[in-house]
């Protein structure tokens, strides 16, 4: 068992995999168990992909009833524990303003990706409805076939395809639509070199806890859209704050990661000149490594 009790209270992951119940979930994951050299406790190599897929997989099956999800090799796999620790602390943010918190949830996903993970697990631990929406065609009919896989999230998430890559919001939120929140998980890097690099990096990182050499920079996985755009996340965020001025009576709060803490006192100055009511900045731990995400309103006052 992988210890992870830095995550949120409410996490089912706080104590970290649990091998045995997810092997019963989803068999094909005893295939890449293998034995920490250190502790002799059960693992799995995370710088096989494969492996990655297989235990996330059974997370969902185990945890979440999704019996199926799958997406294109060479996109995204995302870490389920991770991923839904941003879900647990958006859901404490919502219970810090109540008054605007009526009726079902409606959350907007920005760039959900081919696995859709944010919005599957919203439905399942919340009952959230969202709409996800992604530049990319092929996510959104990877998105769509997890979604019309498992009956009990079908009706709680609806797919928007973006048409224009400079747009955020627009294109997106429709007249007369209101959303209690909106989250994303950026383009991180600048250009196709700089994701290389982080790659690189990512490896070393594993080479580090494994005491082994470093394998040869592989890609973890991620297309252009999910890694980098220009300006890298700095640059997106900055035009996500512009357009949310557009729809600032539609949104009760504006949320998006932000992976780099130097970006965030220049965020802020974004947020600033867009004369914005209320900005926090809320911290998430997994083990030793510290992520944040920013959010935003225009309005103390209830609509």
């Amino acid at each position: 068992m992988i210890s992870k009790n830095a995550l949120h209270v409410n996490n089912k992951h706080r104590q970290g995999y649990h091998f045995d119940a997810l092997v019963k979930a989803h068999a094909e994951l005893s295939t890449f168990i293998i034995q920490n050299k250190h502790n002799q406790q059960s693992t799995i190599d995370f710088s096989n992909n494969d492996a990655v897929v297989a235990l996330n997989t059974a997370l969902l099956k185990c945890y979440y009833q999704i019996q199926f999800w799958g997406f294109p090799k060479g996109y995204l796999c995302p870490p389920i524990p991770g991923r839904v620790d941003y879900i647990h602390y958006l859901a404490d943010l919502l219970k810090e303003t109540p008054s605007k918190v009526k009726g079902k949830v409606s959350v907007l996903d920005i760039g959900t990706g081919a696995s859709c993970i944010y919005p599957i697990l919203g439905a399942r631990e919340y009952n959230w409805h969202f709409i996800a929406s992604d530049i990319d065609p092929i996510s959104i009919k990877a998105a769509e076939a997890n979604i019309s896989a498992n009956k009990n999230i079908e009706k709680h998430i609806k797919c928007r395809l973006q048409k224009n890559s400079a747009n955020i919001f627009d294109g997106i939120i429709k007249t007369g639509e209101y959303y209690h929140l909106t989250l994303c998980n950026p383009p991180f890097h600048k250009s196709l070199a700089d994701a290389h690099q982080g790659t690189s990096r990512k490896w070393q990182n594993l080479a580090k806890q494994d005491k082994k050499p470093a394998k040869a920079p592989l890609n973890f996985g991620g297309q252009k859209a999910e890694l980098w755009c220009q300006g890298g996340e700095l640059a997106f965020i900055r035009q996500m704050i512009k357009e949310s001025k557009q729809f600032q009576q539609q949104v009760l709060w504006f949320t998006c990661l932000v992976s780099k803490k130097d970006h965030l006192s220049k965020i802020k100055l974004s947020l600033k000149k867009a004369n914005v009511a209320d900005i926090k900045v809320i911290k998430m731990a997994q083990g030793s490594k510290i992520s944040r995400f920013i959010a935003w309103r225009f309005s103390h006052q209830p609509l």
